[in-house]
């Protein structure tokens, strides 16, 4: 079994893609051509430059054929989906509308989306498009970009300003299609994890992580299904996924942190902020490599 690459968080930052990729082919040699390459998700939002990382992410089947490609869907993305009405279809008999209600409080303070067709869009579609009345970011220390999800500079990536209802006939096919094909979770059954103890082992990948309140099979089974019927998908979205079991390993993105034990992996150091590194986690070795490395 060859390498498993975990790359985290791109959001939005070509440049910083671009090269944590261009150090990953001088680290691993020949052993890059055919390896997995797990994207973690949260492709879109914060940095300028949206349109251009998914151009580079559709292009990579046919620019190395011999790897496999796993892309994750994050909660950006799944947001962005929700607003160029790209997500699963919800079950007969149940409205987008439904997941409104735990969260409506909330609408006047995040700006929610209310152009034409909101009636019948996802939440997270109207909270991504909104336009939040406070902009100053507490927890960050800097303001928002347009929305709660920072989702302006990817509405200027697509030549449209923020909140403008042409971005659903600005986004090209392909990119469409990169959005709405998004796997919620994905499992490798045997990944060499470099550690004696474990040997080979199952791999989770899923953006936030998984709780330990609920049992593994129940929560895999609402990823696989992409059931749409949920206001928030705790296992793209949650900040208290902290399942761990000997049996397997949990690598998400998500968490603005890198986090690296034996059952438990976090690939975002970055967290989407422009000053901070996209790193990747290269399986067995574990060895971290980031797009600050450099190589003379």
């Amino acid at each position: 079994m060859g390498v498993t690459i975990c790359i985290g968080d791109i959001h939005g930052y070509i440049h910083k893609l671009e090269r944590v990729w261009m150090n990953l082919e001088h680290e691993l040699r020949e052993s890059f051509d055919d390896s997995t390459v797990i994207f973690l998700g949260d492709y879109c939002d914060r940095g300028p430059d949206t349109a251009k990382v998914i151009d580079f992410l559709v292009s990579l089947p046919e620019r190395y054929p011999s790897q496999k490609h796993v892309f994750l869907c994050g909660n950006h993305d799944f947001a962005f989906a929700a607003f160029l009405r790209l997500l699963p279809p919800p079950p007969d008999g149940f409205s987008l509308f439904d997941t409104w209600k735990e969260y409506q409080k909330n609408e006047e303070r995040e700006g929610w989306w209310s152009g034409e067709g909101y009636e019948e869009m996802h939440i997270q579609g109207r909270r991504w498009a909104g336009n939040i009345r406070d902009r100053y970011n507490v927890k960050k220390g800097i303001d928002f970009k347009g929305s709660i999800y920072d989702a302006a500079p990817t509405f200027e990536s697509y030549g449209v300003p923020h909140g403008d209802g042409g971005l659903m006939k600005a986004v090209p096919e392909k990119h469409r299609k990169f959005l709405q094909d998004l796997v919620w979770v994905h499992e490798e059954e045997e990944v060499d994890t470099g550690d004696p103890e474990m040997s080979r082992t199952k791999l989770i990948a899923v953006h936030a992580g998984l709780e330990i309140t609920k049992s593994v099979e129940e929560q895999l089974k609402v990823l696989y299904e992409r059931d749409v019927t949920f206001p928030r998908v705790e296992a793209l979205s949650g900040r208290k996924n902290e399942l761990l079991e000997k049996r397997i390993i949990l690598v998400s993105g998500h968490h603005g942190t890198l986090h690296v034990d034996k059952h438990r992996l976090i690939i975002d150091e970055g967290g989407g902020l422009e000053h901070l590194p996209i790193a990747a986690l290269v399986f067995p070795s574990r060895i971290i490599v980031r797009d600050t490395d450099s190589h003379i």
